[in-house]
């Protein structure tokens, strides 16, 4: 895998300084900017790792907790979701697409699929 990519993930699944799932749950707020950079890291992890047989662990496990986690934690409705409802709803989903990708191989769109930005 690019080394730019797995040390992106590597920050976002440790819920390091900066990350995504760090602002989610200690800061009680959706970034943007960090799930865009959180999003396009995954999106780049199962283009390339589509072909392989075998999973690191580390992106296995980051790929399912950021599935499992990310829809409870912000379902809470005291959360403060980001607006508007289709802009979460649609990252919610990005989620779910790129687990599912990620873990068979391949996306249930055609061939070509552009990935809109969210």
């Amino acid at each position: 895998m690019d080394e730019a990519i797995e040390k992106t993930l590597k920050q976002e699944f440790d819920a390091e300084e900066g990350s995504f799932l760090l602002r989610l749950r200690g800061d009680l707020e959706w970034d943007r900017a960090a799930f865009t950079r959180l999003e396009r890291a995954m999106r780049v992890a199962c283009e390339q790792s589509q072909g392989d047989e075998k999973l690191d662990r580390w992106l296995a496990e980051g790929f399912y907790e950021v599935a499992m986690w990310v829809p409870t934690w912000t379902s809470h409705p005291n959360f403060p979701r980001p607006t508007p409802e289709t802009y979460y709803e649609d990252c919610i989903e990005r989620i779910s697409d790129l687990t599912s990708w990620f873990f068979r191989g391949w996306h249930d769109y055609s061939e070509g699929h552009l990935w809109p930005d969210l």
